[in-house]
């Protein structure tokens, strides 16, 4: 890359800074919740996946997978989709807790628009994770939804 000096363009230059220094945040606020059980500290979760996901500009959904003791055995992300939805499919989460050996996901997702209110389809779909994620043993700790504006929890909302 040039450098302004050497007749590139300036602007160039700042948002390879810039997404350093995003990227240095994200596996710093990784890293915190590596430390010991992911829900000792639910604001460190919260600050990675804002960090990673409330300025994107289409739905994202992500699965955190826990061991019996909250502790994180990977952050997948199961589906992409457009600037308004993204399929989440209960069926291959849990079919992916299965394979990984979770005991506990955290599903989570944002919304571009900036409305972290969750919609019939949220709530319906997380209804139907804790449903079948009963029968499989495989626990539903939260659905939280993200979006510039902040983030919203189901399970403080009562909906899972």
């Amino acid at each position: 890359m040039l450098s302004a000096d050497e007749g590139g363009d300036p602007d160039d230059g700042v948002a390879a800074h810039l997404a350093t220094i995003h990227e240095a945040m994200i596996a710093a606020a990784r890293g915190r919740c590596m430390d010991g059980p992911l829900f000792a500290g639910s604001r460190a979760v919260t600050d990675y996946l804002m960090l990673g996901m409330s300025h994107l500009r289409y739905e994202q959904v992500r699965v955190l997978f826990l061991t019996v003791r909250n502790g994180l055995i990977g952050d997948e992300v199961l589906a992409r989709g457009t600037v308004d939805q993204a399929p989440i499919y209960p069926r291959e989460i849990l079919k992916r807790a299965l394979e990984v050996g979770a005991a506990g996901i955290v599903v989570a997702h944002n919304h571009p628009s900036g409305d972290r209110n969750p919609s019939m389809a949220d709530i319906r779909a997380s209804r139907a994770l804790r449903e079948g994620g009963e029968a499989l043993g495989v626990a539903l700790l939260d659905h939280l939804i993200l979006a510039r504006s902040g983030w919203t929890s189901l399970r403080a909302e009562g909906h899972i």
